[in-house]
């Protein structure tokens, strides 16, 4: 589970925008948005520095939560 969507929307960034700043296919962001794939350490702080480069104001732990909180969220 992660919030890569959320934090982008409270950044008011389209999807288009935060793929362009990544280099990525918007195919790949969008997987990783809804969660069909997982992102791997490197692509985690990649996104990141582009949603802070953008505007968002977010860390690591706040977009990709650990599984403890997401367990105590639950």
């Amino acid at each position: 589970m992660n919030r890569i969507a959320e934090y982008r929307e409270i950044a008011g960034v389209k999807q288009r925008e935060l793929v362009t700043v990544l280099g990525w296919t918007q195919t790949r962001v969008s997987n990783y948005e809804a969660g069909r794939r997982t992102p791997g350490l490197a692509e985690c702080r990649a996104i990141i520095v582009a949603l802070n480069k953008l505007g968002a104001t977010c860390s690591l732990d706040e977009v990709f939560p650990p599984l403890q909180r997401v367990a105590q969220a639950a």
